[in-house]
This record gives C-alpha cells, sequence and structure tokens, in this order.
C-alpha cells in the first residue's frame, strides 16, 4: 500500500473511488480533488492505482473479500475517514452458453460488477456519516436492457441497480444515500474493447446515439460529484442514465 500526499487539508471528506486509475474511475479521482476532497483508490496492480495521483492508493481485487476490508481499513487508517463510497472497479466481457464453457468467466463477472459492490459497501458503510455519507454505484446502460453476447455482464448490472434500490432503503434510517449511475458509450478503454468484439467503429456506433456522440469520463465524474454533493441529499435509490439518448 502507499499513502501518497497531496497537502489538501487533514479535514476535508475523504472520497474512495474503485478503479481509479484509468477512465472514468481517473475522471472521478481527478474531479473529486478539484471539489476538495481526499481521494482513495485503488486498483489490481498498485503501480496503476499510485499513477492516478491519489491521495492514497492501493492494491485491491474487489471480489475477494479480505482484500476489500484490508483496504477499507488502510483508507480508514491513513486518511482518517470516509465520506463517500464510489463502487466504479467492473469487468465486462463476450460470454456464450454453451454447454462446454467451464462458467469461470459468468463467475469472474459476477464477482467483480456485483459481489465487489457489495463488499465495498458492506465495510464501508460502518465508516460512513450518518446524514452525509454517500454511496454511488457505477452500472451500465445495460443495467436496464439485453444484449445477446454479454449475460453475466447484463445479469451483473441489473444486479447492482437492484442492490442499490434496497441498499438505499436499508441506509434511509441513517440519512446516507445510494444511487446508481448507467452510462452508455463512454470514451474509455473498455468501449473500445468492446469496439473489437462488435467488428463496429466509433463512426457506426455514434450514429446509434440521439446526440451523436459518446459520453466523456469527465461527464460521468461530473454526475457523481453531484451525488456526493449536499444538493443531492434528497436524491436516493434512483438511477442515472447518461448515455446520449440512447433509451429514450
Amino acid at each position: 500500500m502507499a499513502d501518497i500526499s497531496s497537502g489538501i487539508p487533514v479535514g476535508s471528506k475523504v472520497a474512495l473511488i474503485t478503479g481509479g486509475s484509468r477512465g472514468m474511475g481517473l475522471a472521478m479521482v481527478k474531479r473529486f480533488q478539484k471539489d476538495g476532497y481526499r481521494v482513495a483508490t485503488c486498483a489490481t496492480s498498485l503501480e496503476n492505482a499510485q499513477k492516478s495521483g491519489a491521495d492514497f492508493a492501493f492494491a485491491c481485487d474487489v471480489s475477494k473479500r479480505d482484500q476489500v476490508k484490508a483496504g477499507i481499513a488502510a483508507v480508514i487508517q491513513a486518511l482518517g475517514r470516509l465520506d463517500v463510497l464510489v463502487n466504479n472497479a467492473g469487468l465486462a466481457g463476450t460470454n456464450q452458453l454453451d454447454p462446454s464453457d467451464d462458467d469461470s468467466f459468468w463467475e469472474q463477472i459476477i464477482d467483480v460488477n456485483l459481489n465487489g459492490s457489495y463488499y465495498m459497501a458492506k465495510y464501508a458503510l460502518p465508516h460512513l456519516p450518518d446524514r452525509s455519507g454517500r454511496i454511488i454505484h457505477i452500472a451500465s446502460v445495460l443495467a436496464l436492457k439485453g444484449v445477446p453476447d454479454q449475460t453475466a455482464y447484463c445479469a451483473a448490472k441489473h444486479g447492482v441497480l437492484g442492490f442499490t434500490r434496497a441498499l438505499a432503503h436499508f441506509t434511509a434510517p441513517r440519512g446516507i444515500t445510494v444511487n446508481v449511475i448507467c452510462p452508455g458509450w463512454t470514451r474509455t478503454d473498455m468501449a473500445f474493447q468492446r469496439f473489437g468484439e462488435l467488428g463496429m467503429t466509433e463512426e457506426s456506433l455514434k450514429s446509434g446515439v440521439p446526440l451523436g456522440r459518446f459520453i466523456e469520463p469527465e461527464e460521468i465524474a461530473a454526475a457523481v460529484a453531484y451525488l456526493a454533493s449536499d444538493a443531492a441529499s434528497g436524491i436516493t435509490g434512483q438511477s442515472l442514465t447518461i448515455d446520449g439518448g440512447v433509451l429514450a
């Protein structure tokens, strides 16, 4: 584990953003730091997590319960508190319902996307402050629809949506809000990997987006920052779709 000092005052709020080494997660790290938070982030590689420039970086496979427990304990020890949890770490990929398949990829997708969000929320909750604590999950438009070759990913992200709604009721007595963002095509490495699987180009995919463009990671980060703010204190159990109008 590594503590990377940024000179931000000790009293500042703390946000933990999983998967903050690239894409949307990295944009979130930068946005929360700009907003005055001290930011912790994790990736499966400590080196990658440190490259984010977060105030505290640690290695963690969010699908591993013991690593999650140890990681959250390290954040509290290093930064002294936890105000916002953003479950951004995710894994996508094609899986077919082939009888010869050993199901390992299905299990990995469910473990990272759904179980990882559960473990992080479970072990973060005791540290989140009443009335101002925030949990924000990052799902996908595939939490709201299905595609034929992404059965595991769709199942996991639908699960994250359901978990969000139930958890919002569970945490409501403490005044902790829980919400989920469902991005569409966003300019990330994961999206470009998906282009390759589909054999399509960015231009051809943009033609199916009413706004005619992809979402930028900074736009997702801005929405997360809003849901973490005092202005969103009355919003809980909700999903926000940011997809350029595809599901409108």
